[in-house]
């Protein structure tokens, strides 16, 4: 792995070298101030006054040129509408395309103007961190807090940037006004809405976007997917290898995704009753949902390793496996054996390809597209989890043929059974492998391994808030030992690179998914138990909670998002979780319909809030150590997700020898015990979430 300062060198603007934050110098004064402490030649005071020092003269540099060059753009600019306005009075076809690369060039040199300010601000935040590293002071919340607050601050140059906003909209109506409008005479300001953008326009705006953090629903939905873009921002467009990027192969890794989650949910509304047809009590439902989950601890870590190699062999693998389970499922109820029901929900477990999916995203789609292959994993998601229980509520028949039962219980799995049949004959035919060259090349070995991101967060670089997934042993230095910047080798290797913040980030995801699970998993012997309710009831109540996924993202991803920071939506989203638990508890009799109904679909809505913005925070306070290889942080939190599917499983069978009327508030208990400690854990945190 090259080191951080490295790259910023060799990414620097050759013209404008003398302009960058000197992160060299500033990591070898780190150093110093390390070994003159030891010694005691220094105060501790005195390093942070003198660091504070430094840290302003660099800011006040790159702020400066920045607004050197802004007003150099600017003027540029104005001469160019001059001869814009010559023009309307002898239109000249030729001097107009002239005027129109001119206007692009101006767009090109903004561009780059503003990947310098990018880059500094990600040198920036990385000295910082590697400050608070060196003296366990908490330097970073001091700093940014007092300059960025102050009405003279240089940081705030960086973070509102005004000068871009107005350089940005004049090339874009002045474009958009050189344009071919066949006769119209519309303008940028009339209807926004219409397509008037310059190619360079989106290229500038997108470059924007990732400078201020400013977010949109594919963002957000991105950050569900756990898959990240480059660090470092490049002047020029990187090369797409298209050799790589198959579209048929992408539909057939989104399809995949979507079939397992309606495997996972649809026996959701139909588990008790048929654990009961096999003589077992109702809240063995528990136990049979919470197998898949189970074998899914196992399969995402040798699938997570499997996709090191090919794309293809795992995806077939995990067809035939889940054929299997769902045949095993359907065939237990006329062998009238519960143990081949758990050995078929177990396989399907073990076919679990989630971590190939987000792979071939991260690997093998153009980063152009990226986001919205990420947006797309996530709404096939969303969409398996509605269409599973609104499936089953469709399959209310019963019939019989050469002996073997067709009915609510059994025909989740013939039908899911046939459908991954019918997707590895699909797959079979159409998916095409990758070329991995990029084994022999050392280069593009390093482009791999910086692409190799699996189930991380997507999120823009900013000064303590970038892209780049580092914690306390992110930035090496060059006489740092080789094994020092290996990704980790084993869990036990991943644990140890775990932060506080990591930890607590890793303690929230498994509260909203033991939440989750509590919810979905027992929803049908609770509203049977108190409401009486049939299977479809219970299968539209689910199908209605899966259809909110989408459009809660498109709310939080396109508003919430732009306005607050994802530490503070992630303390609100966690304290509305502990309102929804605490108002789903039984304490007043009778238990009414609009109670659970409500309070579910709170909780539910939360936890979906709270998942996007976790997954996030997760992203940018983890090691890069725990970006590559098989055990990296989305292999982690996929486990800590896991094992809360099945805790919350357990809990559920467990629970139910003390009687059905007892099962809904011993169930919520440690749900609410949990929240608890995640809200406590996240305020004591709170500062480290940049």
């Amino acid at each position: 792995m090259v080191e951080f300062g490295k790259k910023l060198k060799e990414r620097q603007i050759q013209e404008w070298q003398g302009y960058y934050i000197n992160y060299k110098l500033m990591k070898k004064k780190v150093k110093q101030y390390a070994n003159q402490i030891e010694t005691g030649a220094l105060e501790r005071r005195y390093v942070l006054k003198d660091f504070s020092r430094m840290l302003d003269n660099q800011i006040e540099k790159i702020v400066l040129f920045m607004l050197e060059q802004q007003g150099v753009l600017a003027s540029r600019i104005a001469v160019l509408n001059e001869q814009q306005y010559a023009l309307q009075e002898e239109p000249d076809i030729s001097k107009i395309s002239e005027l129109r690369e001119s206007y692009r060039a101006v767009g090109q040199d903004l561009l780059k103007l503003l990947y310098f300010v990018e880059m500094n601000a990600i040198g920036l935040r990385k000295i910082l961190k590697k400050f608070d590293k060196r003296f366990g002071y908490r330097f970073t919340d001091y700093y940014v807090k007092t300059r960025a607050n102050h009405p003279y601050s240089q940081l705030q140059q960086v973070f509102k940037h005004v000068g871009f906003g107005a350089v940005v909209g004049a090339i874009s109506r002045n474009l958009a006004d050189l344009q071919d409008r066949q006769g119209s005479y519309l303008s940028i300001y009339d209807q926004p809405a219409l397509p008037l953008q310059d190619p360079v326009v989106d290229t500038i705006k997108s470059a924007v976007d990732r400078l201020t953090h400013s977010t949109n629903f594919l963002n957000f939905l991105g950050q569900h997917a756990l898959i990240m873009h480059e660090e470092l921002p490049s002047p020029v467009e990187e090369h797409v290898d298209e050799e790589r990027y198959h579209f048929m192969s992408l539909i057939l890794n989104l399809a995949n995704t979507f079939l397992y989650m309606v495997n996972t949910y649809i026996i959701v509304p139909t588990a008790d009753d048929y654990s009961m047809s096999l003589g077992a009590a109702p809240t063995v439902c528990g136990i049979v949902i919470g197998a898949m989950a189970v074998a899914q601890i196992f399969s995402s870590v040798y699938f997570s390793a499997w996709s090191n190699k090919s794309y293809f062999r795992p995806l077939v693998f995990s067809s035939i496996i889940l054929c299997v389970g769902n045949l095993m499922y359907a065939l237990a109820f006329d062998l009238n054996s519960i143990w081949i029901l758990l050995m078929g929900r177990i396989f399907c477990g073990l076919g679990s390809a989630r971590a190939v999916n987000r792979r071939y995203i991260s690997d093998c789609v153009p980063l152009k597209i990226r986001m919205q292959a990420s947006a797309g994993f996530v709404s096939a998601s969303a969409l398996g989890m509605a269409c599973g229980p609104a499936l089953a509520g469709l399959l209310q028949t019963k019939f019989t043929i050469y002996n073997i039962t067709f009915n609510q219980d059994t025909l989740p799995g013939w039908v899911m059974s046939v459908f991954w049949l019918m997707y590895l004959v699909w797959l079979w035919i159409s998916f095409r492998e990758p070329a991995r060259e990029a084994e022999d090349s050392p280069v593009q070995q390093e482009s791999a391994a910086e692409q190799d991101k699996l189930e991380k967060g997507l999120v823009e670089p900013l000064l303590l808030t970038s892209t780049e997934n580092e914690q306390d042993d992110e930035d090496v230095s060059e006489e740092a030992p080789e094994e020092s910047r290996r990704p980790a080798n084993s869990f036990a290797d991943a644990y140890r690179l775990l932060t506080p913040s990591v930890k607590v980030q890793l303690l929230i995801y498994f509260m909203l998914k033991y939440a989750m699970e509590i919810l979905l998993s027992e929803s049908s012997v609770v509203t049977t138990h108190y409401f009486g309710w049939t299977t479809s009831s219970v299968s539209i109540f689910l199908f209605c909670l899966g259809l909110t996924v989408l459009p809660v993202n498109i709310a939080v991803g396109s508003y919430l998002s732009n306005m607050y920071e994802d530490r503070q939506i992630l303390l609100l989203s966690e304290i509305v979780v502990f309102l929804g638990i605490l108002f789903s508890f039984n304490l007043f009799v009778p238990y009414s319909v609009p109670q659970y109904v409500v309070s579910g679909l709170i909780m539910f809505v939360a936890a979906e809030v709270l998942e996007g913005v976790n997954l996030s925070l997760l992203s940018r306070v983890m090691s890069s150590r725990l970006s590559r290889g098989t055990y990296n942080g989305g292999l982690l939190s996929t486990e800590a997700g896991t094992l809360a599917r099945v805790v919350a499983d357990a809990t559920i069978t467990l629970a139910g020898f003390l009687g059905e009327s007892q099962l809904l508030n011993i169930t919520l208990l440690p749900s609410l015990v949990i929240c608890i400690g995640s809200i406590v854990a996240t305020c004591c945190t709170y500062n480290s979430l940049y």
